[in-house]
């Protein structure tokens, strides 16, 4: 892994203005900001997103603390790659190593905040953790066998998701009817409370696991034939 370099494959909508926005605040970062700063920031965006979504229960204004945490997560994690190129001071191992783990780690911090604020079921928000995990290893299972890094699926990466997610807060926060949506289905017997947030989780969820699987069909079918069944030596 260490003598590979794998390629970035990034076709997003906001690709090509995300990379000069990122370029130019690069270049304008005080000398003292390296890209272990950065990630510490976007942590730190991910915590202000869960404790946003946490306290929400209480003031429901603390959306806005999510929503900027979605700004402030964006900036480091978006950036701290960015600046090591822009600087040339890569540190391909430690960077993919460290990245990956922060990622993981910032993830719960925003699932697991919104699983425990009222806006929508805990079980649901880490049914979504879990498929979004998969699609991670699946991301760095082929940086490692085939060189190919992806950060894009259906057009959308990160930062799409983050808008998305942004917007869908700020309507919780403006739309009185929609957090106070509660409807009730029987699944087994049991009912269950559904959010307007859950419903939408649930539709997040259902695309996240047909992504998953139409990606992961289609990978074993590319490295079955990159490596085949070696015939029989039967005589």
């Amino acid at each position: 892994m260490a003598d590979k370099k794998a390629d970035r494959i990034q076709t997003s909508i906001l690709n090509g203005v995300e990379k000069k926005a990122l370029v130019w605040l690069a270049e304008r970062q005080p000398k003292w900001v390296v890209s272990d700063t950065l990630t510490a920031i976007g942590t730190l965006g991910a915590i202000m997103i869960g404790a946003g979504y946490i306290l929400s229960g209480v003031n429901i204004n603390f959306l806005w603390l999510s929503c900027f945490g979605f700004v402030v997560n964006w900036y480091g994690d978006s950036l701290d790659g960015t600046l090591a190129r822009v600087r040339k001071t890569q540190r391909p191992i430690y960077g993919y190593y460290l990245d990956h783990t922060v990622d993981c780690i910032n993830e719960a911090f925003m699932f697991i905040g919104l699983g425990l604020s009222y806006l929508m079921r805990l079980d649901l928000a880490l049914m979504i953790f879990v498929v979004y995990l998969c699609l991670t290893v699946n991301v760095s299972v082929n940086a490692h066998l085939k060189s190919e890094f992806r950060l894009t699926y259906a057009k959308l990466g990160p930062t799409e998701f983050r808008v998305i997610a942004i917007i869908l807060t700020s309507l919780f926060i403006f739309i009185k009817p929609l957090r106070e949506f509660c409807t009730v289905i029987r699944i087994f017997g049991k009912d269950i409370d559904l959010r307007a947030l859950d419903v939408a989780g649930l539709v997040i969820l259902a695309l996240l696991v047909i992504i998953y699987l139409v990606t992961i069909i289609s990978d074993a079918k590319g490295y079955a034939k990159m490596d085949p069944m070696p015939k029989s030596d039967d005589k």
